[in-house]
């Protein structure tokens, strides 16, 4: 694609390939993309949740139906949206939810559950988009990560270390894809005012010597923790215009503070073992 003098791709309709297009941040992109005149595959477990969009935009929108757990299912949609349309410019993996409880109180079932969708579902749409952005030369790769890839909150362990898990997995696939004109980028964004901690978030069974915990976190949260997902909107349009797009992009105003302050406390906890973790090396 060509870019302009400001470094931003030409604007040349896009062909996106969206998960979890249905509700939140995932709908609410599909929306901003269409309506500037690009084309959008977009995913869902249900259909109906689309419909609006396909009376909207009619043809601009494909919508496929998608367990992104299931890995022959992310292959056959990611096909169907290279068949229809002719190519994929963007594959953005918004798909996922959050799952709020103490590690203690998770069950297996609940830990396996939330892995397999917020890091295997990213893995199995990434993977079967990639043979198809090397033959193209060209693609970006958006993750929707969270702020809470690079720090934590306690009662969402696993969410943490599903989305630290989803970190490592982009970073490194941007270092191996570099060569074939694709681009990497996660997004990382602090909690915004969707059903993410509504009706899309999964609760473990409470056990009494938590609940203080939970208290004290849910207490914490005050209106301005809360982001305005529209928001958003502009930040990610950025993202896919531009030519060199960041690895990392933190989206508001909690998340670029605990990050920042985050990363120093650790680099000061680095240095100040410095010399025991030279020592380790011994020689």
């Amino acid at each position: 694609m060509e870019t302009n003098k400001t470094g931003d791709i030409s604007k040349a309709p896009k062909v996106f390939l969206i998960t979890g297009a249905s509700r939140g941040f995932g709908k609410l992109w599909a929306e901003a993309f269409l309506k500037r005149g690009d084309k959008v595959a977009a995913t869902a477990r249900n259909l109906d949740h689309l419909n609006d969009l396909v009376e909207k935009y009619g043809d601009a929108v494909l919508p496929i139906k998608l367990d992104v757990n299931n890995r022959e299912q992310s292959i056959e949609a990611v096909k169907q949206a290279k068949d229809h349309f002719g190519r994929i410019d963007v594959l953005i993996n918004n798909a996922g939810y959050g799952l709020f409880g103490a590690i203690e109180e998770t069950t297996e079932q609940e830990a396996r559950e939330q892995i397999e969708t917020n890091f295997f579902g990213v893995l199995w749409a990434t993977q079967a988009v990639l043979p198809i952005m090397r033959e193209q030369k060209s693609g970006h790769i958006i993750q929707v990560s969270s702020f809470l890839g690079l720090v934590t909150l306690p009662v969402l362990g696993l969410y943490n270390a599903s989305k630290f898990a989803v970190e490592g997995l982009s970073e490194t696939l941007a270092t191996e894809v570099a060569g074939f004109g694709i681009k990497v980028s996660l997004i990382e964004p602090n909690g915004f005012s969707t059903d993410w901690a509504g009706a899309s978030a999964i609760q473990t069974t409470q056990t009494e010597v938590y609940a203080p915990l939970k208290k004290a976190f849910s207490e914490g949260a005050t209106a301005d923790t809360w982001g305005v997902p529209e928001a958003t909107v502009d930040a990610v349009i950025k993202l896919v215009d531009s030519a060199n797009p960041p690895l990392r992009l933190l989206l508001g105003k909690v998340a670029y503070q605990a990050v920042t302050q985050t990363y120093e406390k650790r680099l000061a906890g680095f240095a100040e073992w410095k010399e025991v973790s030279e020592a380790a090396h011994g020689k």
